[in-house]
Formats: structure tokens, sequence, C-alpha cells
């Protein structure tokens, strides 16, 4: 058992090895790192700090993966621990750091987070940075096993991160990719925001490595369009892209779809039949929804990733295909494979290259641009004058919650455009349908003010309210950034908010 867990263990490291030398993009080495620090440990979180090359002082969070900690004691935490280790060249390893004597200053108890290990990445005996890995109350306790495994990541990691330049780059201001938001454009993925152009970093690099991709995303993401990006600007360009819907094909039909079936395999089976794997030969199958997968289904397709072989149903002899697999899923397969919902082995198989897809809420300065893409598109197929979108209603877009993702941004467009009238050239909230014009109506109560009907305290109140809510839209609802922005006090913009009845969209 124990050398089955070591032979997957050093599977896992040269898989690991194998994608970093495809890669060249600094970012993108210190996203797929700290992705896989977190799989490989089955961590609940990680973070990669890195010092300052010229002043040998400044630490920086390069990379976190895991839920988001801005609290204080967190990134102090981060850098004591950090601290710790350069002053005693010792690793760290911490059962419960909460009550750990070391870091007794330190007020943790309002953190997730329970047992702590870490260490030094060094060039040659030079302390370049750090990586930390944690997990909460609720998870297994890290051990000596564990501590050892982290420093032969760090050992694999350190090469990668040498380069002077890209750490001093790091330190630096963020330039946006032209080039490369120009590039996915013209496949059909639009953005500017900075989500959406790290999320093209990462789809850029996957594109350059031949291995296996997950997109991790909730529904409605556009994970197939990306999908069909990675295979567009791959070495496999040239050959087929198919797709299959695993939610949306029946589970009892699944097997023959992916493997095919000989004539006679079963009622109904009147000739030969290539399924989809033997279909995408040299190109690529992107399957989505994989954890609607059936468990039986599951083993069968592990062999096929293991041996690079397919059986027809029916078939008693195998066959060699080449085929990259990009898989989807809206639920977490991670969680899934806890709850012995899927294959443990399986996942770790598919887990190659994880790509995480934002939600639209998430990269919510992108829906103007995206709103104003899909009315030129609908407004072009029914022969309508539309071409762009009115301020008022572009932040209504923004605050509103987006569960479907883009596909809801698509259909509410659509409807829109539709019952506009064919001469306008602006969509605003006054053409919306009597359900939608309620809720942005609700919405914006405290937006409108007109010299006619209204005092001019009660005309200032709106003003000021219609400022207060766009610079807390246009920082996440964040009430110290917004309170920073429109330069007055924390306790102001608490006290004015409900005074004027300003509320985050649930």
């Amino acid at each position: 058992m124990l050398e089955n867990q070591n032979t997957e263990q050093s599977e896992k490291l040269f898989e690991l090895i194998e994608i970093l030398n495809h890669l060249n993009d600094f970012d993108e080495i210190l996203r797929l790192l700290i992705e896989k620090i977190t799989s490989i440990l089955r961590a609940d979180g990680a973070f990669i700090m890195m010092l300052n090359p010229d002043t040998q002082r400044t630490i920086k969070t390069a990379m976190h993966t895991g839920s988001k900690m801005n609290d204080k004691h967190i990134r102090n935490l981060k850098m004591q621990v950090t601290g710790w280790m350069s002053n005693n060249e010792s690793l760290l390893i911490s059962k419960d750091i909460v009550s750990d004597t070391r870091f007794s200053n330190l007020k943790l108890d309002s953190l997730d987070i329970k047992s702590v290990i870490a260490t030094m990445v060094k060039i040659e005996d030079e302390d370049i940075g750090s990586l930390i890995v944690y997990n909460s109350p609720n998870k297994s306790v890290f051990t000596e096993e564990g501590l050892k495994l982290l420093e032969k990541l760090s050992l694999i990691a350190a090469p990668y991160l040498r380069s002077l330049e890209k750490r001093r780059e790091f330190f630096k201001p963020e330039i946006a990719d032209i080039s490369l938001l120009k590039k996915y454009l013209d496949v059909g993925l639009l953005g500017q925001s900075k989500e959406f152009v790290e999320l093209l970093h990462v789809v850029d690099a996957a594109a350059r490595c031949d291995v296996r991709v997950i997109l991790e995303g909730q529904t409605g993401t556009g994970k197939e369009l990306i999908a069909r990006a990675i295979h567009k600007f791959s070495q496999r360009r040239s050959q087929q892209f198919i797709a299959i819907d695993c939610g949306a094909i029946p589970g009892n039909i699944i097997e023959s779809e992916l493997f095919g079936y000989k004539r006679g395999a079963f009622t109904g089976a009147t000739q030969d039949r290539k399924g989809l794997l033997e279909e995408a030969h040299n190109g690529t199958l992107f399957i989505d929804e994989i954890a609607n997968l059936p468990f039986e289904i599951q083993a069968k397709f592990m062999r096929f990733l293991q041996e690079g072989e397919i059986r027809p149903l029916g078939s008693n002899q195998s066959k060699k295909v080449d085929v990259r697999i990009i898989s989807a899923s809206s639920q977490s397969l991670f969680k899934m494979v806890e709850e012995e919902k899927f294959r443990e082995d399986l996942y770790f198989r598919l887990h190659v290259y994880p790509v995480p897809i934002p939600s639209l809420k998430e990269r919510h300065q992108d829906i103007p641009l995206l709103a104003e893409h899909f009315i030129s598109s609908f407004a072009k197929r029914q022969n309508k004058q539309l071409r762009t979108i009115g301020t008022d209603l572009q932040n209504y877009l923004k605050q509103l919650p987006w569960r479907g993702n883009i596909r809801e941004l698509i259909n509410f467009i659509e409807r829109v455009v539709t019952t506009a009238p064919e001469n306008v050239e602006m969509l605003t909230e006054k053409h919306l349908p009597p359900d939608l014009q309620k809720g942005y109506d609700s919405s914006t109560r405290t937006n409108e003010f007109s010299a006619g009907n209204r005092s001019l305290n009660e005309n200032l109140e709106a003003l000021e309210a219609r400022l207060i809510r766009q610079a807390l839209i246009e920082h996440d609802w964040n009430q110290s950034k917004a309170a920073r922005v429109l330069k007055i006090a924390e306790h102001t913009i608490r006290y004015k908010m409900k005074k004027l009845g300003i509320e985050k969209p649930e």
C-alpha cells in the first residue's frame, strides 16, 4: 500500500515537472504551482510568498488558492511564518497554529485555519520566497510526511522561479496584455477586466501544453467556448474538436457514445458505430459536466486514460487512440471525491491542468462590454438600430447577481432587444419589459432625482445616493474602498447607506 502511494506521488511530481517545462509565463507558473501543491497535499489552501530581489525586505503574496482571507491577522501570519523560517533556517510544521507559542502575539481565533506546514524556496542558498500550506480545523492535521512532500515541491518549484528579471517585474504595476485580448477576441472571448486577463493567461498557457485540462466554473460561464479556444491555439488545431455534455445524455447510453459499439452489441445496434473518443483521434474531446459520468463508466474511462485504448461495446479487441481530453464541471469534483460520488483516481488523472473560470459577478466590470456586444448581435439579426447601452442601465446590470452567468445575460439582452423600438440606438431602462422594469425601479429607487418634482435637499440626497451606490458597485461593495474614493470616513458611508436606504443586492 505504501509502495503504491509513493508511486502515485512520484507520478504526480513528474507530471508537474513535465507541465512546468512547457510554461514560460511567470504568473501562470505561480498559479499552476499553487494549484498543484494544494491538490497534491489535499490542503484547504496555500500561499506562495515572494521576496523582492532588490530589497530582500519586501514580501508579497504572489499567488493564493483557497478561500479569500483579507484579514490583517492572516497577513501578519504569512509574514511571521516566512520570517521565522528564514531566521531559523528551518521548515515549519504546526498542528494548531492558533495555540502555537511561536506565534502567540497573533490573534488567529477568527480565522478558519489550524494545521500549517511551510518551507522556504531557495536558489543557491538564497531565500527567494516561501510556500505556506494550511488546513481548516475540520480537516486532517499535516504530518512530517506532508512536510517532506512540500519540501520536494519547493525544490521542484525553485528553478522555475529563479529568473531575477521576472521576480523584479512581479513587484512592478501590472500592464494589461492588449495582444492577448485581441488574440482571444477573434475566437469569441470578450472582456477587459483584471479577472478576465488573468483567465486568458491561464488559457493561453494551457493551449501550449498538450496535457489534460479541467475547466472549473459555474454553469453559464462559457466553458465550451474556452475549451474551443484552447484547442484552436494548440498543436492539435488542424484536427477535430468534438464536444459531449454528460448532463444532457442519459446515463445508460453515455458508454456507447464515448466508446462506440459493434453490430449486435445490444437491441437496435444494427451496424458498427465509432464512439466520440475514436472520432476525436489526434484531436480534442471536450467532456462537459463530467461529474454526471456514471460511476460504473468512470472505471472504463480511467482505463482509457491510463492505456490510451478503447474497447467498443460488443467487441473483444481494443483500439489505440490519441485524444486530448478537456473536461469541465460546474460541481466541485474534489468535494464529490470526498463524498465518494466520484472516483479519486480519475479525479487526479483529469486534474492535470486546472483552469478556474470566474463567474460573471466576479468579472462584473466586463458586463457593459459584453452587453453591448450582445445588443449589437441581436439588433443585427432583428434589423434594429440598437448599438449601445445607457449608463444607468449599465450600472444596474453590474449589480445583479447573474446566477446563470453569461448565458443569463445573453437571454436578458435578447429579450430586451426584442421588445425595444426599431429606431432606438441606445438601450436604456425605459425599454425594459414591465417585469424587468419593476426590478430596476426597486433597485434604483434612491437614484432618480429631478428638479421638477423634488426639493433641493431631496435632489441632493438622490445625487448623493447615486454617487455612493456607484462607488460601492465599482469596488464590489467594499465600504472601506468606496469611502476612500469618496474621501469620507468609513463610519460616514455606513451612516449614509442606512439613511439613504442603500443595500447590497442579494
